[in-house]
């Protein structure tokens, strides 16, 4: 009992200095309501940018290594594959819970340097790392939440350390929660009680029902006024401890009041006004007003140009966030095409990778990162600080709607995406049609420029000291490829105009 009395008492505390603070930033330029935000300008200049970043799922999470990111979850969903596994070598949750994995999330080959060093190697311009997933685990140094890397586990600051060196290496830092959907809602509701809008779910036989104050918290089994008051707290314990440059949420932000959100979004925009900085918040599906924040879609985007910028998260693999033994991935080319064509919309790219429990970034990872790379070295004028052109694109492949988890698509060397930087234009060609092949690029027409037809000065490849040679009728834009092939990914076709 005296120990739960002192758990209370620090996580008071800890409240009570963050709401002290939080009265300090209210001296900024916003007020705790979306009035006060409506003329904040949502996108940074860096942002729109910078248009690729990398960041990790990473943590407690990582250690089952087993189905997916919501293993802890599901190990509670009796009859599950995850259940299965979980009792066959764990034994029951209500004998080893979720809370059980702590000890065994040991980061030993973590190095922060490491992983910035392999951001800045893959052409990111901003990365960071989960802060919160669903499962209510901290990767920080918290004095909130109990169930955090300095105090258990590791007994390091991950996030700090990994802040430090991306800051240090001229990246912006990101940090992403997802811990909305922690808490707890229908455990007065039986029939509701697997519902997923709860990511633990309630059972009297399990530690996710569990009264004991510190298990509560890590289940989110708490009073819903408890959860909101942390939820702030924990976020404002990052802003003022990393100063992240964009924090992201994952959804679930309807379980929260309104009136918290804005509080969170004053003051955060109040910090970065003390600093000087441009942030970015991330919200999906309308979870926050468009004036403070800018849109996600998880492995989605927009099938059209649009006025307002926006941003993808898509992950390396081709199913769990998280790290698994058994973990599909995808190719660099996969991800080089899914890049250009949200740059041709008006969008950006976060990239997700999945470390091991013990720090360690699989090879096979690294791999597909370091192409990406490669190919930004070359390629990258085409994407770093560009624009959309006229039209996004052209070519056979379609994306029928707008939105998240789209099925995939396999491009070809007849689709094209399109930027452009003031007077040049660059067509991205997602596949290579063959050396020494006449391309033809219809969308340098009148039909689709509406009679707009730029002059062409020059043509080049990036990536080739070949001459290219090029004519323009009304069916558009002919050009050769080089002789030699310039890669096996997507190439890039610079178009000088008047």
């Amino acid at each position: 009992m005296i120990k739960r009395n002192l758990l209370y008492l620090l996580t008071f505390a800890a409240l009570t200095a963050c709401s002290n603070k939080k009265k300090e930033e209210e001296s900024g330029p916003y007020q705790p309501n979306w009035e006060s935000m409506k003329e904040h300008d949502a996108t940074a200049e860096w942002f729109k940018d910078a248009k690729f970043g990398i960041y990790a799922h990473w943590g407690v999470l990582s250690v089952p290594a087993y189905a997916n990111d919501w293993y802890a979850r599901l190990m509670h969903v009796e009859g599950s594959e995850e259940n299965k596994h979980h009792v066959e070598t764990y034994g029951q949750p209500s004998e080893f819970g979720y809370h059980d994995f702590v000890p065994m999330f040991k980061a030993e080959n973590f190095n922060a340097e490491e992983w910035a060093d392999l951001y800045v190697q893959a052409g990111a311009k901003f990365g960071g790392i989960v802060a919160e997933h669903h499962d209510g685990w901290a990767n920080w140094d918290s004095k909130i939440n109990p169930w955090n890397a300095k105090s258990m586990g590791p007994h390091r600051d991950l996030l700090g350390e990994l802040e430090k060196a991306i800051h240090s290496k001229g990246l912006k830092f990101v940090t992403s929660f997802h811990m909305a959907r922690n808490l707890q809602i229908n455990k007065d509701n039986p029939d509701k009680w697997l519902d997923d809008e709860s990511y633990f779910p309630y059972n009297p036989n399990m530690p996710t029902s569990s009264t004991d104050p510190k298990l509560a918290k890590l289940y989110g089994n708490i009073p819903k006024q408890q959860f909101y008051r942390e939820w702030l707290g924990q976020l404002e314990e990052v802003v003022d401890n990393y100063s992240p440059d964009l924090i992201y949420f994952d959804g679930k932000l309807t379980k929260l009041p309104d009136t918290l959100k804005a509080q969170f979004a004053a003051y955060y925009l109040n910090h970065a006004a003390k600093e000087g900085k441009q942030v970015i918040i991330t919200h999906k599906e309308g979870e926050l007003p468009k004036s403070v924040s800018i849109e996600d879609f998880e492995k989605g985007r927009m099938n059209h140009i649009t006025e307002e910028f926006w941003l993808t998260d898509e992950t390396v693999s081709v199913g769990s966030w998280s790290y698994t033994n058994d973990l599909q991935l995808k190719t660099a080319d996969d991800i080089v095409d899914i890049l250009a064509d949200i740059v041709s919309k008006n969008g950006a790219l976060m990239l997700n990778i999945s470390p091991m429990a013990n720090g360690t970034i699989p090879q096979n990872q690294k791999d597909i990162l370091l192409s990406i790379g490669q190919w930004l070295k070359v390629n990258g004028e085409a994407i770093y600080g560009s624009r959309t052109w006229n039209v996004f694109g052209e070519g056979p492949t379609k994306q029928l709607k707008s939105g998240m988890f789209l099925d995939k698509l396999t491009y070809t060397a007849q689709d094209v995406r399109y930027t452009r930087k003031g007077n040049t234009v660059y067509a991205i060609v997602l596949g290579w049609p063959g050396e020494n092949t006449e391309v033809t690029l219809k969308s340098f027409t009148k039909e689709v420029l509406e009679g707009n037809v730029p002059t062409v000065k020059s043509v080049s490849v990036l990536g080739s000291n070949e001459k290219i040679d090029y004519s323009m009728d009304d069916k558009g834009l002919h050009f050769k490829t080089p002789k030699q092939k310039v890669d096996h990914k997507a190439f890039v076709l610079k178009i000088i105009t008047q």
